[in-house]
């Protein structure tokens, strides 16, 4: 009783919306770009670049305009897959994994020019700090969890509503989905398809890039090699799980957090299971999700994936 108590206090429920929150970002760019129709598993890659974009931003010119470079080179990776997918339509799986690849290397290659003496990792940069807020943290239980997060935290909690208002709400959103649906049928109707795509893909790269900026400089405090550590594909798991709804994808995110904050809990409590296991209990989480989906038949929007050839 004394080991479970020690498990599962109050702050492992706080540690699962720290933990959750680049997963959830990760998973509300999905959200955006596979409701247009275009299919990006290039989530983890765009939040690598943006998790090294931010940690250079911070180091030189402090962590505000870091996170706002982490944003802007995750929307630039959005670009690119856009163009390939939209525009060039190349198979949006390939184009994606070249952007995994080249996020994988790029910072390998300018870590050794940028810091000279250092490989793959960056020196400690200035972080965003945790915030209190006097209101909720001094309501009980609630207060602990919530009321002493990092901004990007409640950042990510704000866009979960709104996206969701955005895409089933807003003429816009409607537009969104209806080209990831029927793309014929909306450009018959003047919705231009390929803006749309763009929008949204660019958008998930946006979002990319703050879960990989939150990743560098507020839940660690520098940039290191592979950090993402398959966030942005838990993310993607995450989004399948909610059934390509920012609220259902929430809620899926909020499981692999507490999945993940979990074994650090066990581990600290001493719990005699080896940590190897224990570390592995999110992705094998992961796992059970979509096998269990697949057996639901989870069906996302129709067109998703399929490049639109105009007439």
């Amino acid at each position: 009783m004394e080991m479970l108590q020690k498990i599962f206090n109050i702050a492992i429920f706080a540690s699962t919306l720290r933990i959750a929150t680049p997963i959830l970002l990760a998973s509300l760019g999905g959200v955006m770009s596979e409701r247009s129709g275009v299919i990006n598993i290039g989530l983890e890659g765009m939040m690598l670049m943006g998790a090294f974009g931010a940690a250079t931003g911070s180091y030189f010119y402090g962590p505000w305009i870091g996170i706002l470079i982490g944003i802007a080179i995750g929307g630039l990776m959005g670009l690119v897959h856009a163009f390939m997918s939209v525009t060039v339509k190349a198979n949006q799986i390939i184009s994606a994994t070249a952007i995994n690849i080249f996020a994988v290397g790029f910072p390998n290659i300018m870590v050794p020019i940028i810091w000279p003496g250092y490989q793959a990792i960056t020196p400690v940069v200035p972080i965003i700090k945790d915030i209190r807020l006097p209101l909720i943290a001094n309501l009980p239980v609630i207060g602990p969890i919530i009321g002493n997060q990092n901004p990007i935290v409640y950042i990510a909690l704000i866009l979960v509503p709104i996206i969701n208002y955005f895409l089933f709400r807003t003429p816009l959103g409607l537009r969104i989905r209806s080209v990831g649906e029927n793309p014929k049928a909306a450009d018959t109707l003047g919705i231009n398809v390929v803006k749309m795509r763009y929008i949204a893909v660019i958008s998930s790269g946006f979002l990319a890039g703050l879960g990989g900026a939150f990743l560098s400089i507020a839940y660690q405090s520098q940039f290191s090699k592979a950090m993402t550590q398959g966030r942005g594909f838990i993310g993607l798991a995450a989004m399948i799980f909610g059934r390509w709804s920012p609220i259902g994808a929430f809620i899926a995110c909020l499981l692999f957090g507490f999945a993940d904050a979990l074994q650090a809990s066990a581990q600290s409590a001493g719990v005699p299971i080896p940590p190897e296991l224990l570390l592995a209990t999110p992705y094998v989480l992961t796992l059970i999700a979509l096998v269990g989906l697949i057996g639901k038949r989870a069906v996302g929007p129709a067109a998703n994936g399929k490049p639109y050839e105009k007439g």
